[in-house]
Formats: C-alpha cells, sequence, structure tokens
C-alpha cells in the first residue's frame, strides 16, 4: 500500500495512478491528485497540511498533526495512515449542502471545485435535494403556471404560489405591492394639478379664464401627465395588450383602450393642431384629454393596491400551520438521547417527548403515559389520554407526563403535514369570482370598438372635408368617452365603504371575494366547540351524597385541584373562587397520569378523579357515584369522582356550555333562508345533546380535519353556496375549502388566516350580520357599476357625431369632463351610504 503524496490517502500500488519524478514512482487515489501533482515542481506534502506523503529537503511544521518534517527524512513514522482513510469515513455533510470534502469536515458547497484546505475535488452530497421551485399560477385559470411572479395573461390578475414554505421570501411576495403602491401615490401626485386644471371650467368664477385654455397650462397637463401614461400605468397596457392576444378581453382591454386613445389623442392635438377640424375644439384649439387618461390610471391603481393588500394574507394560514411543528425532536440512541433536525427522524426512530413539548412526528406509543392536548385536530378543549400502544399525532401538545413514542409518518405523511396540504389546495381551488366589471367589459369592449369602427368608416364616407381628419377624430373619441372613469373606483369604493361599516359592528371582512359569497350563502357548516359553545370547560354542577354539601364538596376538590394543570382541575378552581370559597393549601400532593389527584386538604384525605383510580386507592362505594353521573354523561358532561378518607363524596360536572347568543343566531338563520349543519370532532354522545338543544336536524360528529374538508367540497358539488364557522386548527381546511370561511375571533390565528371573515366577538349573531352585510354591498357595487358606464355610453352618440346633422355639435371637453365627473360623484355618493345600512 502507498500513501496518496496530494490528498494522504492509503492506495492499493496495484490498481492506483502513478507519476514518476526525479526517478521516484509515486501513487495517486484520483486523476485529480495526479493532475495537482504534475503541476507542481517539487513533490509537496498534502495541502492543507496532511502528513504521509513524500517531503523534501525543507523543516516545516504540518498542521493536521504538528509533526516535523526532517531533511533526512522521506516519511514519518509517526503518521497513521489509517487516520485519513478513518477521517473520510467521519465526514457527513449538512443535507443542505450540494457539495463537500470528504476530508475536511465543515467545508461545503454549493458548486463543484476543490477544497480550499486539502485540495481534493468536492464530491456531490447523495442526501442533498434541490429546493423546489415555488410555481406560480392564477386563481382564476388553474393552467396558467410559472416559476416567477406575475400576472395572468388571460385575466390579468396577480399569479399566487401554489405551495408556501414557512421561511417563504415576504420581499418577494410583497415586491408586486411595493411597486403598485409606489406607481399608485406617485401617479396621484403627478395627477391632482392635472385634474384640478381640466375640471377648473366647471366652476363659474373660474369658467372662462383664459390661463385654463392657454398654452401653459396644455403644456403644463401634458408633462405632469405623461410619466402617469408612460411609467405608473405601464402594467395595464402590459395586460391589456395580453387580453388581445390571447382574445380573453377584460378591464384593462378596456382601460388599455381608452387611456391609450384618451393620451395619444391629446399628444397629437398639443404638436399636430393643425390636423384637426376646428369643431373638435374649444376655444379655437383641439380638444385635450390628458386628466382622463391620469385620473383613470391612478383610480385603477388604487383599485389594485386595495387588491394586493387583501391577497397578499393568503399565505398566513400555511404559515401558521408550518410553525405548529417543533423545529427538532429528541432522539433516544444506544449512546443517550440527541437532538436533531425534524427532516433527520425516520420512520421506526425512538423518541422522546417531555411534558410541555410538541409530538414531533405521528406515531405510536411504547413508554410511559400522558395526557395530550389533540385541539389542534379535534377542536375539542380536554386532554386525552395516552398509554403504550395509543397513537399521537405530530404538532399536538404532550401536556403531563413524560413518553418515548416509535415514529410511524414523518415529513409529508403526518397529519399536521395533510392539513397544510388541504389547505393549500382548498386556496387555490377557491378561485376569486371574476369581478362584474370584467364582465361588463366582455360585451362592452367589443360594441365600443365597433361603434368607433363604424363612426370612423361613416365619417370617411359621408363626412365633410377634411373626411379622414374627421372620421380619426370622432372614432377616437369614441374610445375616450366610452371609457369609463369610475370603473377603477366601482368595487373598491364600495368594499371600502362595506369594509369599514363590518369593522364597526365587529365583522372583518378580508376581501370583495367574500363579499359576493357572503350574499349567496344558502348553507352553513359551524364547528361545536367555541363556536356554537363557549369552548371552555365550566363547572356544571356539583351533586354530593352523604354528610357533604355543595360548597364544602366544591371547597375540598378545588383545594386539591389547585396543585393540578389539568383543564378540568381549572374549572373547578375557577368556579369556587367565582363563588369566593376559601381554599385551603393541599399536602402531599400526587398526581397520576390519567387517573387522578390525591392529597391532604385540612387533615382530610381527598381523591379526586376517575372511578377506577378512586377504586385502586381502596374506595369501594363507587357504584353510586356513577349512578348519579350517568344521565349527566349521557347529555355530554364530563364527571370528576370525589372520594374524602376513603368514602365516596360526591359527582362534579364539567360541560361546555353553548354560548348565550347561539339560539337567537340560529333562528335569524333560519329566517334567511341558511340551512345549519354542525360538524364537530367530538363524541356523538356530547354532539347529539348540543344538536337537540339547539334543534339542529342535521349534525356529524367524530369528524377529522379532512372529513370536515370533504363534506364541504361535497356540499359545493350538490351546487350549494357554502359558509363554513369554525374556530380551530382542525377547522382550517374546511374554512379555507369553504366559498366563505368565518372564523371566530375568539379562536386561533390560523382560523383567521384561513377564513375570509373574522367575527371579532365570537358571536354566531355576526354571521347574521355578515350575510346582511353582503348583500347591501353586492347591491351596492352593481350600482355603482351602473353608474360607472351610465354618463359615459350616453356621451357615446355625442361622440358618434349623431348631432352633428342637426346641431353641428362634436365631443367637447365639457361633455367628457361632465360625464367623468358625474359618474365619479355618483359612485362614491352611493359608496357612502353603506355607512348608514341597517343590519
Amino acid at each position: 500500500m502507498k500513501i496518496d503524496p496530494i490528498c494522504g490517502m492509503t492506495v492499493d500500488e496495484a490498481t492506483a495512478l502513478r507519476a514518476e519524478r526525479e526517478g521516484e514512482t509515486f501513487y495517486f487515489c484520483s486523476e485529480h491528485c495526479r493532475k495537482k501533482f504534475l503541476s507542481q515542481r517539487t513533490p509537496a506534502e498534502p495541502e492543507g497540511g496532511c502528513c504521509g506523503g513524500k517531503s523534501e529537503h525543507i523543516t516545516k511544521e504540518h498542521s493536521c498533526c504538528g509533526g516535523k518534517a526532517s531533511a533526512d527524512a522521506h516519511s514519518h513514522a509517526h503518521h497513521d495512515p489509517s487516520h485519513h482513510a478513518h477521517e473520510h469515513a467521519a465526514v457527513t455533510p449538512s443535507a443542505a449542502a450540494k457539495y463537500f470534502c470528504p476530508m475536511c469536515p465543515g467545508v461545503e458547497s454549493d458548486k463543484p471545485g476543490d477544497c480550499p484546505k486539502c485540495g481534493m475535488a468536492f464530491e456531490r452530497n447523495p442526501a442533498w435535494k434541490p429546493a423546489p421551485k415555488t410555481i406560480y399560477t392564477c386563481p382564476m385559470h388553474p393552467e396558467i403556471e410559472q416559476d416567477h411572479p406575475g400576472d395572468c395573461p388571460k385575466c390579468g390578475m396577480a399569479l399566487e404560489p401554489k405551495t408556501v414554505a414557512a421561511e417563504s421570501d415576504t420581499e418577494e411576495d410583497n415586491a408586486e405591492l411595493r411597486d403598485m403602491t409606489r406607481r399608485f401615490w406617485i401617479g396621484a401626485a403627478l395627477t391632482l394639478p392635472v385634474f384640478i386644471v381640466a375640471m377648473a371650467h366647471l366652476i363659474p368664477a373660474w369658467s372662462h379664464a383664459e390661463w385654463l385654455s392657454g398654452e401653459l397650462s396644455r403644456w403644463g397637463q401634458f408633462i405632469l401627465s405623461t410619466p402617469v401614461f408612460l411609467w405608473a400605468g405601464w402594467p395595464f397596457f402590459v395586460r391589456g395588450g395580453r387580453s388581445l392576444v390571447n382574445r380573453s378581453l377584460n378591464m384593462f382591454t378596456l382601460i388599455a383602450l381608452g387611456v391609450g386613445a384618451a393620451y395619444a389623442f391629446s399628444a397629437v392635438a398639443m404638436f399636430f393642431p393643425q390636423a384637426f377640424p376646428p369643431a373638435t375644439g374649444h376655444s379655437g384649439k383641439p380638444a385635450i384629454y390628458f386628466e382622463a387618461a391620469a385620473v383613470i390610471t391612478v383610480l385603477v391603481l388604487l383599485g389594485q393596491v386595495l387588491e394586493l393588500r387583501a391577497r397578499q394574507r393568503t399565505s398566513g394560514a400555511i404559515k401558521a400551520l408550518l410553525g405548529l411543528a417543533p423545529k427538532t425532536a429528541r432522539r433516544v440512541t444506544a449512546n443517550g438521547d440527541e437532538d436533531v433536525p425534524l427532516d433527520a427522524v425516520h420512520p421506526g426512530d425512538r423518541l422522546r417527548v417531555r411534558p410541555g413539548e410538541k409530538v414531533p412526528v405521528d406515531g405510536e406509543v411504547v413508554e410511559g403515559r400522558t395526557s395530550v392536548d389533540e385541539s389542534m385536530l379535534t377542536g375539542e378543549p380536554l386532554p386525552v389520554e395516552k398509554t403504550v400502544g395509543a397513537k399521537v399525532s405530530g404538532g399536538t401538545v404532550n401536556t403531563t407526563g413524560g413518553i418515548v413514542m416509535k415514529a410511524e409518518r414523518v415529513g409529508s405523511e403526518t397529519m399536521l403535514a395533510q392539513i397544510v396540504n388541504l389547505v393549500a389546495q382548498a386556496q387555490r381551488s377557491r378561485a376569486p369570482i371574476q369581478a362584474l366589471a370584467d364582465k361588463v367589459a366582455g360585451w362592452f369592449v367589443p360594441t365600443v370598438l365597433a361603434i368607433a369602427a363604424l363612426t370612423f368608416v361613416a365619417w370617411f364616407v359621408f363626412g365633410p372635408e377634411p373626411r379622414l381628419a374627421f372620421a380619426i377624430t370622432n372614432a377616437v373619441a369614441v374610445l375616450i368617452i366610452a371609457c369609463p372613469c369610475a370603473l377603477g373606483l366601482a368595487t373598491p369604493m364600495s368594499v371600502m365603504v362595506g369594509i369599514g361599516r363590518g369593522a364597526q359592528i365587529g365583522v372583518l371582512i378580508r376581501n370583495a371575494e367574500a363579499i359576493e359569497k357572503l350574499a349567496q350563502l344558502n348553507t352553513l357548516a359551524v364547528d361545536k366547540t367555541g363556536t356554537l359553545t363557549e369552548g371552555k370547560p365550566k363547572l356544571a354542577q356539583v351533586l354530593p351524597v352523604g354528610r357533604f354539601d355543595e360548597k364544602d364538596l366544591l371547597r375540598l376538590t378545588a383545594s386539591l385541584e389547585q396543585g393540578s394543570e389539568h383543564p378540568l382541575a381549572h374549572a373547578v378552581v375557577v368556579a369556587a373562587s367565582e363563588q369566593k370559597l376559601p381554599l385551603e393549601p393541599a399536602k402531599d400532593f400526587q398526581s397520576t397520569t390519567a387517573g387522578g389527584v390525591a392529597g391532604t386538604v385540612a387533615g382530610r384525605r381527598v381523591l379526586v378523579g376517575k372511578p377506577d383510580f378512586l377504586r385502586e386507592n381502596g374506595v369501594t362505594d363507587i357504584a353510586a357515584l356513577e349512578t348519579l353521573a350517568a344521565p349527566r354523561q349521557a347529555e355530554g358532561a364530563t364527571a370528576i369522582f370525589v372520594a374524602v378518607d376513603g368514602h365516596a363524596a360526591g359527582v362534579l360536572t364539567v360541560a361546555d356550555p353553548v354560548k348565550a347568543t347561539t339560539s337567537q343566531a340560529l333562528a335569524e338563520l333560519r329566517e334567511l333562508r341558511v340551512n345549519v349543519l354542525m360538524l364537530t370532532g367530538d363524541n356523538p354522545r356530547t354532539a347529539e345533546a348540543v344538536a337537540r338543544k339547539l334543534g339542529i336536524a342535521d349534525f356529524q360528529a367524530g369528524v377529522t380535519p379532512h372529513d370536515k374538508h370533504e363534506k364541504v367540497k361535497t356540499l359545493k358539488a350538490a351546487g350549494r353556496i357554502v359558509g363554513m364557522a369554525g374556530d380551530g386548527i382542525n377547522d382550517a381546511p374546511a374554512l379555507a375549502a369553504a366559498d366563505v370561511g368565518i372564523a371566530m375571533g375568539t379562536g386561533t390565528d390560523i382560523a383567521m388566516e384561513s377564513a375570509g371573515v373574522t367575527l371579532v366577538k365570537g358571536d354566531l349573531r355576526g354571521i347574521v350580520h355578515a350575510i346582511k352585510l353582503g348583500r347591501a354591498m353586492m347591491r351596492n357595487i352593481r350600482q355603482n357599476l351602473f353608474f360607472a358606464f351610465f354618463y359615459n355610453a350616453l356621451g357615446v352618440p355625442v361622440a358618434a357625431g349623431l348631432l352633428y346633422p342637426f346641431f353641428g355639435l362634436l365631443l367637447s371637453p365639457i361633455i367628457a369632463g361632465a360625464a367623468m365627473s358625474l359618474s365619479s360623484v355618483s359612485v362614491i355618493s352611493n359608496a357612502l351610504r353603506l355607512r348608514h345600512t341597517r343590519l
């Protein structure tokens, strides 16, 4: 065996590559090391200071072992040839490293090359996986996909990412919003003086002022409007152009044509006024419409900014869900426990979970017993007992005891990962309703283009000389007057005022899509815990037996339960404090996981827990307590059994009470002809008791987050407009899949991120208000679109020259300005009426 002089590895003389220098043969592990050797003038020691190579007549210290190379020695007796082989085997690259040095720990790179320490060629990391590219898609046209942000070529809507990582680049996410916001504010600042000057003639005192039509005024409008047109409004021309190429006419088509025609016509009128017939001008000069181009651009920018702000938060729910899983797990090995990244956990690994920690992955308990808070999956507030053989899910919280579990499902196979996937799929499939403006534009654009074409032909064939000038002027005038200035304001104005009105009554609406769906809602699926009920266990009854009374039983039980962290214990202690009962310290406190607690209170031995726990501690007269508790348990209450000094003392029942306003809210929903369905992860007994009490005929119990999601999809497939009301993480997939998700403000952030509507007070009556508000807002939006088009449509016949044969009138700036002003004022005034809507 020989030593490679470059990297120091032990190589087989029979199979190794070789090279000769000064009559001596050297052996190499690879062609890379051989080439590096041949490029050197003398046989060098291994780069980075590795011993084991040949040494020249120079004495120097070797950094890897501190050995000295003597002048008369050609090899080092102190060198262990197995050192390099051992080091090679020990180097384990991180999962994020694409290339690494097999000799030097910690030397990693994202590109091929040589190690800066030893000169050895980097090796590719077999565990490395390329980071998945973020794919962007259009919510309205799912077939449109690309690997970078942009606009949909069909509808012009901003593309959204299909998946969201917990560490996704928020800077990239916000880039378009920042860009549109910047364009809006700069465009608004430049447009305001143009608008004031152009509209000043409507003020009687200024109607005949010479400065309004003077050259300085006209050139000022041109200079200020040009950057608004060419820079602020540029994205709309790109989208409008794509819509024409793809034959998908939408609002941007109309805006691009109208704004482009207004600006181009005005610019030509500025530079070539002699080309226009006198009849088309004002004060002997051709009319200009710079203010129309600028104002329309700024109003549409405002609408885009509002839409992007609403849509920016769609990934919030997924990011919050991803954040539920712990970043590391504690793996049990032969050498003790070790903390490892979550992606390093494999099926079959044994993991230790301490009290208060989150369960890292799905698996099975193999040691210990505990109670696990599974509210993120079931929505139910009470922890669930877990003993050997019980299944646990990643992201749930271990509350009381320490356990060792065996990992079964990891990565994308866990229940939490499936919930994340369901939410992501639901958000993508929940395509926003195409704006009414786009629907109107679909027929309005072709109609206007046809009228403009007919106008050109009519003037060119039948018009007076110069026919061509009249034909071009009037055809362009049709395009200008037809483009409604208030179009970009119609929907956003109603949405802004309506959302403000909703906030006043505790109904927070995230986007315009939720408004339209609220107006059409006919089916409402509701979660039980936290939505119909309070979501927190409260003491319902104190049932003493024997010589005990209610206050004594509650005082003794609460005194002992002060030392417990269980939610049921908390409910008992809160009830005792509300009744101002004096609590005493408990001595010799002992807690048995999934059993109960024991201790001494005021010299008396008190046991609180399950019947079996009391039996195990020598209490024999439990049957009477079980008989007493049975009817309460049948109504969905949880029973706590108490014994004092070895004898049965009574039963305390804890229940999740129905909210005081729930019955009234359900009655009002029925009046609105909304069918109510209850979906709960709770047991059938409790679910039936609540449904019977509230008069809900249709309910399902024991459902998982996936079941809720599927039920909502089934209802939608049947043609229902479905709302989902919930407050928990387990409701997130269904909230996202519903036509409109309604989250309780008293619930989890993840539920609120998944929903289109949040009820601040968690009061179900808020849904009634939300539906009424949605219906009022949709009526208002339709009225606004009518006003946006109506006045402009009246101006189209004038622009086409219909009045010219009779009165010699063509479109004038006064008519165009009045149409724009009236439509805008009408839209704003109508939208403001929403502030006083009775709900």
